[in-house]
């Protein structure tokens, strides 16, 4: 699967299960981990890892392999798919964290 169609796939699965501001950066040309970091939060435990559950099963069907850490504290989920790393964040812990201001090198893009 192309990149951005991943970064589409996950974008959706995050916005099926009701994320809030989904953010995308592109740090291609600054970051040897990945291409992208995909970013959005919830307002509960629950619906994040509901959203986790959505991402991880939308890229099992197009057979795209992941890795997952955080799922059982529900409080920041990072599912690695290789190119596109997401992060799902409960509001309180994407606010305390601020991961958008590390990645300001990268371009910004709402989903």
């Amino acid at each position: 699967m192309k990149t951005g169609q991943l970064i589409e796939l996950l974008a959706e699965a995050c916005d099926d299960k009701r994320a809030e501001e989904i953010m995308k950066f592109d740090v291609s040309g600054s970051s040897s981990v990945t291409d992208y970091y995909l970013i959005c939060d919830a307002s509960s435990d629950r619906q994040v890892q509901a959203i986790a559950d959505e991402a991880e099963d939308a890229c099992q069907k197009h057979g795209v392999e992941t890795n997952m850490e955080g799922y059982k504290e529900g409080k920041w989920v990072l599912l690695d798919a290789g190119n596109v790393v997401l992060h799902i964040f409960h509001k309180p812990e994407r606010e305390y964290y601020n991961l958008e201001r590390l990645f300001k090198n990268g371009e910004r893009v709402e989903v």
